[in-house]
């Protein structure tokens, strides 16, 4: 079995920012040799988020406008969590989008559907964030 462990660092300069990172997931897979396999990639901190969806610009401005209303950040004072910080919403908004996704490896390439491609969604923005890329298989 042959596997291959990256890590991919974001600092956003916004609160709030989504990031398509299928291209270098592509180029990891490709770097890994896998044939047939899976792809985990995993956001390692708790206000980030790995999702799966189209790279449409709409509609990341629908996800961050119906997330704000889900979680909205201020009043900051609403939410118990924020003490020392304010990222409370930030949690949150993480909860819903998902920490991780698993995409399988067939013939040495991801295989998804129709439009899917891998984001990075950041919440709570503008300091050192670390995701995990781990691609195992034959």
């Amino acid at each position: 079995m042959k596997s291959l462990t990256e890590y991919l660092w974001f600092n956003t300069k916004t609160r709030r920012e989504f990031i398509n990172i299928t291209p270098t997931v592509r180029e990891l897979v490709e770097k890994s040799g896998v044939q047939e396999g899976l792809v985990l990639v995993n956001a390692m901190h708790i206000t980030a988020s790995i999702f799966i969806n189209d790279d449409e610009p709409g509609l990341h401005r629908d996800y961050d406008q119906w997330l704000e209303k889900l979680a909205p950040h201020e009043p900051v004072e609403q939410y118990a969590h924020n003490g020392m910080e304010d990222n409370a919403d930030a949690h949150m908004k993480r909860q819903v989008m998902g920490r991780e996704v698993v995409v399988a490896v067939t013939e040495g390439r991801l295989d998804f559907g129709p439009w899917e491609q891998i984001f990075y969604g950041e919440f709570d923005g503008r300091r050192k964030k670390k995701v995990l890329v781990k691609i195992i298989g034959e």
